[in-house]
């Protein structure tokens, strides 16, 4: 007898999340020298972790044989001062997609339904799945959340939507009046998840916590460590909610999720705002630049509000397996329904201008590549 007759049926067809490509798998792979590679694929920082929180997980490091604040007292005190809301209104996460997996614990039974957009972070369908409900995929017009089409797709059976501002992979936005129209339409039975891993790119973000501070208790906010403040590598996140909601929460989280290092890396980059604002400037500098180049060159790309850009290269696999072969890790999109585009990460200014000169002598040696 096979073993996956006694797995949950759910798992059978379930395709595994498959992340960026690591600089040493592909160092190894193709015979290259790590420094020769650049990783443009996973949306990260950069210019790499907040000096402040490299010395506080040093001196973490120290602390390595006790067991961490299980209950995050003094990061989540920070961040609720930071958001302007109290640390029951806080949960850490491994990384906020550990949240996505308490929302589902909490919230999700078998036949239940999420909403997510038809071009969302592919981690919503397959924490669905695993919880054996139902992914309902709504169109976006120009890639982008349509919310009155998601708001009308509500039905009894529908417990979460998820709506990620910018979205990845498409870097389109939702507005604030968009917004506000749709948790209009929303009924209490439904928990609305806006994800807000790119939140701190933006010049004039929408107000999502307002909802919160109205008393809204089916709304949930994830933000990240891993972008802006650089610390992808701690997976460390958090989630934003109503003290009831982080309540119902807190029961589904092991203890110890979020480890001592993370926290005092996390605590201390929060308080970082120099290197957040040098982030924030190198990002729309290099965004500027990729866009402009593919405008030159000619390619559709859809103008981003985060820290990469979805660009349509024709054969996106052939495209992504070709840069890789030069020492550049982009991201292909086939995964996500979007087979001729990649996304690439805004790295530094050198390692965009080497990305754009490698991209163009790939479109011009092989035409087939070209986008229609």
């Amino acid at each position: 007898m096979s073993i996956w007759n006694l797995a949950n049926r759910q798992l059978c067809d379930l395709v595994s999340y498959e992340p960026g490509k690591p600089i040493e798998d592909v160092a190894r792979e193709l015979g290259l020298k790590p420094s020769e590679i650049i990783k443009l694929a996973s949306n990260e920082n950069p210019l790499g972790p907040s000096p402040k929180a490299l010395t506080a997980m040093r001196e973490a490091l120290e602390r390595a044989h006790f067991y961490p604040d299980g209950g995050g007292y003094y990061l989540r005190e920070a961040i609720a001062e930071k958001v302007g809301l109290a640390r029951d209104n806080v949960i850490l996460g491994n990384g906020s997609n550990e949240i996505i997996e308490f929302i589902g614990h909490a919230f999700l039974k078998p036949g239940d339904e999420v909403i997510t957009a038809k071009h969302a972070f592919v981690v919503y369908k397959l924490m669905t799945t695993l919880f054996d409900a139902d992914t309902t995929e709504i169109d976006d017009p120009g890639y982008k959340h349509d919310l009155v089409a998601m708001a009308n797709a509500i039905n009894p059976h529908t417990r979460e939507i998820f709506i990620a501002n910018p979205n990845n992979p498409t870097g389109t936005l939702v507005t604030q009046e968009e917004i506000d129209h749709f948790m209009a339409r929303v009924p209490e039975h439904v928990i609305v998840v806006f994800d807000e891993a790119y939140y701190e790119f933006l010049e004039n973000p929408p107000d999502v916590l307002k909802f919160i501070r109205e008393g809204r208790e089916n709304v949930i906010v994830l933000r990240t460590f891993s972008k802006i403040q650089g610390l992808a590598n701690l997976r460390i996140g958090y989630g934003l909610g109503s003290k009831a909601i982080i309540d119902v929460l807190q029961k589904t989280r092991q203890p110890f999720n979020a480890n001592g290092i993370a926290q005092a890396g996390a605590l201390a980059g929060l308080q970082d705002d120099e290197h957040q604002r040098k982030t924030r400037e190198i990002t729309i500098r290099g965004r500027d630049f990729l866009q402009k180049e593919f405008t030159a060159m000619g390619l559709e790309f859809v103008p981003s509000y985060a820290n990469f850009v979805l660009v349509k290269v024709g054969n996106g696999v052939d495209v992504f397996k070709t840069l890789l072969q030069r020492g550049i890790i982009v991201r292909a999109m086939a995964s996500y329904k979007l087979p001729d585009w990649i996304r690439v990460s805004i790295g530094t200014m050198e390692q965009n201008e080497r990305f754009i000169a490698e991209l163009k002598k790939v479109l011009s040696e092989a035409p087939a590549h070209a986008a229609s």
